[in-house]
C-alpha cells in the first residue's frame, strides 16, 4: 500500500510517499519516510501525528492512500495571532 508522510516547517513542506505492507502503522510510515533522520533537530519521534487532520496514536494501522501528518507545536496561540494581525489588544 502507498501512504504519504508530511512534515511542514515555516519555510518548507516535505511530502514523502512510502510503500508499506498491509497492517503497517503510523510509526512504520514515519520510520520508512526517513524524515526523522532528515530533520534530527526537530525531534519528530516526540511530536504528535495524525491521519488527514485527525490526531491518532502511532500504533494505529494505516490504509492505502492515507496521509500521515507530523504536527509541530504552535508558535503562538491562534487567538493571540488573530489579535495581533487585526491590531486589537482586547
Amino acid at each position: 500500500m502507498n501512504v504519504e508522510v508530511v512534515f511542514a516547517l515555516p519555510e518548507t513542506q516535505v511530502l514523502v510517499t512510502v510503500e508499506l505492507d498491509e497492517g503497517a502503522t503510523v510509526q512504520d510510515a514515519i520510520d520508512e519516510s526517513g524524515l526523522v533522520d532528515r530533520f534530527p533537530d526537530d525531534r519528530l519521534d516526540a511530536l504528535p501525528a495524525g491521519i488527514w487532520g485527525h490526531p491518532v496514536e502511532r500504533n494505529r494501522a494505516l490504509s492505502d492512500g492515507d496521509r500521515v501528518e507530523i504536527y509541530r507545536p504552535l508558535a503562538m496561540d491562534p487567538r493571540e495571532a488573530r489579535r495581533q494581525r487585526s491590531g486589537s489588544s482586547s
